[in-house]
């Protein structure tokens, strides 16, 4: 995905950086904030990945998931972050042509494994809701992992591929203050349909069927209430009651990354209709960013469990022996 497509001509010659038009106070504020923005989403998406490989009980296929994601939004807020919140601060890139290459692939990849992390998510639930037998049997661990691997290396070699063919390819930084992409027309509409519509609409469908599927067994489950169960009943429901709840926190992980990803997108297709405006499509993208820092916060409000590894991985209980078998979920 081209996030960086916009000049900076604008404001900066081909010699220096334009001179800042904020107070002192507010230039160091905005770094303070940016660095707290930076540490949220590296040590909170941290603790996700310590706790889902560390606790035997995490190792779900959801959970490999869950960990997938964690890692993209952990590298986001480790190596892209950083420099968009600098260069937005600094109206002006100050990294030179290197980083500004590296920048465009880690956000390219990055921002689409994201993408297609909560696509796989989505597939997951409806999965699990529509045939749940079918599910425990064939989805495993190692299945979900497997997967998570093949679709990494296919984006990989995608953003390899878009950036080598496309014609008239090219990362310029013209001055400090440019970090350019050039690309043609087919490779745009190329890449706006493989980062932004299937994997949307392959979104919007499987949600729209969990919903659908959730309220079935909602009602099933009240049906079960209504009578004496036997043993397989209770347990029959229980499972079903989990797998809504999860289809519920996940719904709301991929409602919010949703929000935080359509604004960019839907700017980016204006673009022959309205004259982009490089300020907003920075915040924009930043916008699209800090969804890395939220996911976090979701766990931590609908996941009892994350606060429990949390309270063993800050009190170092992690350390112990047989610590990895700990019971997370009661």
């Amino acid at each position: 995905m081209n996030l960086t497509e916009f000049n900076q001509s604008d404001h900066c010659d081909h010699f220096s950086c334009p001179e800042r038009s904020v107070s002192p106070a507010v230039y160091i504020l905005l770094y303070v904030c940016s660095a707290a923005v930076v540490l949220l989403t590296v040590f909170g998406n941290l603790l996700i990945i310590i706790s889902v490989l560390h606790f035997k009980q995490l190792h779900t296929p959801t959970n490999m998931l869950v960990l997938s994601l964690a890692v993209s939004d952990f590298l986001v807020g480790a190596l892209v972050m950083p420099a968009m919140l600098m260069w937005a601060i600094e109206s002006c890139w100050i990294f030179g042509r290197d980083f500004c290459t590296v920048f465009t692939l880690a956000s390219s990849f990055l921002t689409i494994i994201s993408i297609y992390d909560i696509t796989l998510i989505a597939v997951d639930r409806y999965l699990a809701l529509s045939n749940p037998f079918l599910y425990m049997n064939r989805v495993s661990v190692r299945i979900t992992a497997v997967v998570i691997i093949l679709d990494r290396f296919v984006v990989g070699v995608y953003v390899l591929l878009l950036m080598y063919f496309t014609e008239n390819f090219s990362i310029s930084v013209m001055c400090p203050g440019e970090c350019l992409i050039l690309g043609n027309k087919v490779w745009y509409v190329i890449d706006l349909i493989y980062s932004f519509i299937f994997p949307l609409s392959v979104i919007i469908i499987l949600y729209t069927r969990v919903f659908v599927i959730a309220k079935k067994h909602a009602t099933a489950i009240r049906e079960l209430n209504n009578h004496t169960r036997p043993k397989t009943q209770k347990i029959t429901s229980y499972s079903m009651k989990s797998e809504r709840k999860a289809a519920k926190v996940l719904g709301i992980l991929v409602s919010v990354f949703l929000v935080c990803l359509l604004p960019y997108f839907i700017y980016s297709l204006l673009g022959d209709v309205i004259e982009p405006q490089e300020e907003t499509i920075q915040k924009l993208i930043i916008l699209l960013y800090l969804n890395s820092t939220v996911n976090p916060v979701i766990y931590a409000l609908f996941y009892p469990w994350f606060w429990r590894c949390v309270k063993l991985i800050i009190t170092l209980q992690i350390f112990k022996e047989d610590s990895a078998f700990i019971n997370v979920l009661s």
